[in-house]
């Protein structure tokens, strides 16, 4: 995954993400930042393969996504399925999380993360 291969639209798009997080985005990278899980090295809005992982661990290959009422709709649940199937030929696990359940249990959405990301990681 390198930049150079990123295209700018998607780029300049991550960057916007990144500076308008839902607030459940916000709760969420205040605890996945700067290695305090796990001491896992996560990043927000990453670009890979012309999407945007809401939260990216590369050494687990591991995406978080916090999503909001849009994704109960059937066409976001279909191309989310479609999202998650393409980029498990990469081999990224992607975890869902609605807004509410990481405003109200952040810890047990943290919990979660720390077991996903452990099984995946190699000792």
């Amino acid at each position: 995954m390198t930049r150079n291969k990123t295209l700018p639209p998607i780029l300049e798009n991550a960057r916007s993400l990144r500076r308008n997080q839902t607030e459940a985005e916000e709760k969420l990278w205040k605890h996945l930042r700067n290695r305090k899980v796990g001491n896992l090295k996560f990043r927000r809005q990453q670009p890979f393969e012309g999407f945007i992982l809401d939260f990216y661990c590369p050494e687990a290959k591991l995406s978080v996504e916090v999503d909001g009422e849009i994704h109960l709709r059937q066409e976001e649940r279909e191309y989310d399925q479609q999202r998650t199937e393409y980029l498990a030929d990469f081999e990224i696990k992607i975890i869902r999380f609605s807004n509410d359940s990481v405003m109200n249990n952040v810890f047990e959405v943290l919990s979660i993360i720390m077991r996903e990301a452990d099984e995946r990681i190699i000792k």
